[in-house]
């Protein structure tokens, strides 16, 4: 059975007449009613009654054509989503980031997306940083959004907008007095520090108070900025986290600019050279456009 004999049968289901279902097909009449006739012993049901007066559908050709209607419109559908797949306006995504970025203004631009874009479904996957990249180069996700830049031989990476570092006090802290902090005015403070397996800055951190003569007293070593948070909310110590985190914190949290140029972090999309999604691209693309 072919797809062009379905297209035959539903012409002359809805002319009922060989010659007027022969015009709309451009064909001649001969070919049309070979074709049927083929159809219907491929099926070993008559789908037709035919005398010299007229043609009209037997109960088995009735649903027979309710049926290929059906066949013909998934197949227009299937037809339409690949084309926007190819053009990138379809496709699923897998993204890897860190629970820190669901604070940030990434959910709001995928719930803009799922509105404009509704055909590009995305799917969050909460990922420390190193096994984002194992996940990527595995081809487990389609994206990483991560606070480091990657460049190698399999990977590349995108900037997507800047995301500097704050100082979080609880309320009341003395050094809220200031406008912005110096990285050796925490010197004395109690540090509510990321465990350094899932943060890129952790390490830099450290290095960065080493070469300020000091080593920061971690007073709670946490997996997550909303953890940090709330410990520093509690008072527990102060922390340093990424600008775009403290949009939505309750008002015992103060935040204030850390004036290190050294310290002052991106977000990025990190993705594989040789990615095969259109998908993938438009994604990045609006990304790219979208103000934070």
């Amino acid at each position: 059975m072919e797809l062009r004999q379905l297209r035959y049968f539903i012409a002359l289901a809805e002319e009922l007449n060989f010659t007027r279902a022969a015009e709309r097909l451009h064909i001649s009449q001969p070919p049309l009613s070979a074709q049927i006739a083929q159809l219907e012993t491929e099926l070993g049901v008559k789908l037709f009654e035919r005398n010299s007066r007229k043609v009209s559908l037997t109960d088995a050709g009735a649903v027979f054509l309710h049926d290929v209607r059906l066949i013909q419109s998934r197949l227009r559908e299937a037809t339409e989503r690949v084309k926007h797949v190819h053009s990138g306006l379809a496709g699923r995504i897998e993204i890897g980031l860190s629970g820190s970025h669901f604070l940030g203004p990434l959910p709001l631009f995928i719930g803009k997306l799922a509105a404009t874009h509704p055909d590009i479904d995305v799917v969050l996957n909460e990922m420390a940083p190193n096994e984002q990249l194992e996940a990527l180069r595995e081809q487990r996700i389609d994206i990483s959004i991560s606070r480091q830049s990657v460049e190698d031989d399999l990977l590349c990476s995108r900037l997507l907008w800047p995301d500097p570092l704050l100082v979080a006090l609880p309320g009341g802290h003395p050094l809220a007095a200031h406008a912005s902090l110096k990285l050796a005015s925490l010197a004395k403070e109690r540090f509510i520090m990321l465990r350094r397996e899932t943060s890129y800055f952790a390490d830099q951190v450290f290095l960065a108070c080493a070469a300020h003569g000091f080593t920061p007293h971690v007073a709670h070593s946490v997996a997550e900025v909303p953890a940090q948070l709330n410990l520093v909310a509690a008072g527990l110590g102060i922390a340093l986290v990424p600008a775009s985190t403290h949009n939505r914190q309750p008002d015992s949290l103060l935040f204030r600019p850390l004036d290190e140029p050294g310290l002052q972090g991106h977000v990025h999309a990190v993705v594989r050279k040789e990615h095969k999604k259109t998908a993938v691209e438009t994604f990045l693309a609006l990304l790219g456009q979208y103000q934070p």
